[in-house]
């Protein structure tokens, strides 16, 4: 316990954590003042996810970067994993879809042009294992064909059937993480020293937690996140309304960041360190996980815990962002070496797609 009222006098965000029960307890209070719950939600997500990342990254500073930024991207992915299942239930299945598509976009846009930008105002040029990037974006391009075959048939002539598609949602998600499994065991396991980092940390690096302070915390974290999560979900649409941004924003945008900060915080952190591998890992490790994991298994649970079944289809313009992103990530991040300058090309991306789905009319 003193560790950790130590590190929360060190970390001044970790005080933001009373906004969590804040949050339960004006839901409790104020079930229909949506924008505020929005607010509150969104805040309370934003330390959480801060010790979300410290403790993977703890957990994490034992198992190298490569492992490291599979365990982080796992947990990191979490948030979204708990705020796209809380949607699922409640048969939101149009904000589920561009939440995974907007998180996929987001995690090689938005947080990987951010490390790169930061890291590279603070060290000219960076390098790390291009053979990481190339194996997630070829895992990218994978689901990105994967999810097209669908989303082309849907109201196709003679094939607008809904047992034909929930079939073929069924054979393609247990495709997607059966090639996932095989890309953990390729890059883990029997070519594992192909992807070793070639980063260096700097030695001031601050002493990770301990194990057990790094254990707790991702347990208050995980429950803390799931409550809220629900909060959040309740309340964005309606508050989506009142702050006048589209329901593609809400789903593509507000949802995929909020459920993507832990991550972002930790590949930040850790391109500042000089640790781009791990940025790379985290960023780009994400999105093949969401494209092929996060997203079938969703479709999937969509079997017990949703009003009807979900399938794969997803809108011609979510499907050409993620492809879009792939496209742009494979052109700036496989080089092996980068500068600040590859981080804004990324995030311009980025704020194309932002911009326009802002301004989109409902």
């Amino acid at each position: 316990m003193n560790r950790i009222l130590q590190e929360m006098r060190k970390t001044p965000i970790f005080w933001l954590l009373v906004l969590a029960p804040a949050v339960l307890i004006a839901e409790h209070l104020a079930p229909k003042a949506h924008t505020l719950l929005f607010f509150l939600s969104v805040a309370a997500i934003v330390p959480l996810a801060a010790l979300l990342s410290h403790s993977t990254e703890a957990v994490a500073s034992k198992t190298g970067d490569a492992i490291g930024g599979l365990l982080n991207a796992t947990l990191g992915n979490l948030t979204e994993l708990v705020i796209a299942i809380t949607a699922l239930r409640a048969g939101m299945f149009e904000l589920v879809k561009a939440s995974i598509a907007g998180a996929i976009v987001a995690n090689t846009l938005f947080m990987l042009g951010a490390a790169l930008l930061l890291g590279g105002l603070r060290h000219r040029v960076q390098e790390y294992n291009p053979l990481g990037a190339r194996l997630q974006v070829n895992m990218l391009m994978l689901a990105t064909v994967t999810l097209i075959v669908p989303s082309a048939l849907v109201g196709a002539r003679g094939i607008d059937a809904p047992e034909f598609m929930s079939d073929l949602s069924i054979g393609l998600s247990i495709l997607l993480i059966t090639i996932y499994a095989l890309g953990l065991l390729f890059s883990l396991i029997t070519h594992r020293e192909f992807f070793a980092g070639k980063g260096h940390a700097e030695g001031d690096e601050e002493k990770p937690w301990p194990l057990g302070v790094a254990i707790a915390g991702l347990a208050v974290a995980t429950v803390l996140i799931a409550l809220v999560s629900e909060v959040f979900v309740e309340s964005v649409q309606q508050a989506a309304l009142t702050l006048g941004m589209s329901p593609a924003f809400v789903g593509f945008v507000v949802v995929a960041l909020v459920g993507g900060a832990a991550e972002s915080m930790t590949a930040i952190a850790a391109a500042r360190k000089n640790r781009l591998d791990l940025s790379v890992g985290i960023a780009m490790g994400s999105a093949a996980q969401i494209a092929l994991f996060v997203a079938p298994v969703l479709a999937l649970l969509s079997y017990v815990v949703a009003p009807t079944p979900m399938d794969l289809s997803f809108t011609p313009g979510q499907v050409l962002a993620v492809f879009i992103s792939m496209l742009t990530a494979a052109l700036v991040a496989i080089s092996g070496k980068s500068a600040w300058f590859n981080g804004v090309q990324l995030l311009a991306v980025y704020a194309v797609f932002a911009i326009t789905l802002y301004l989109l009319p409902g």
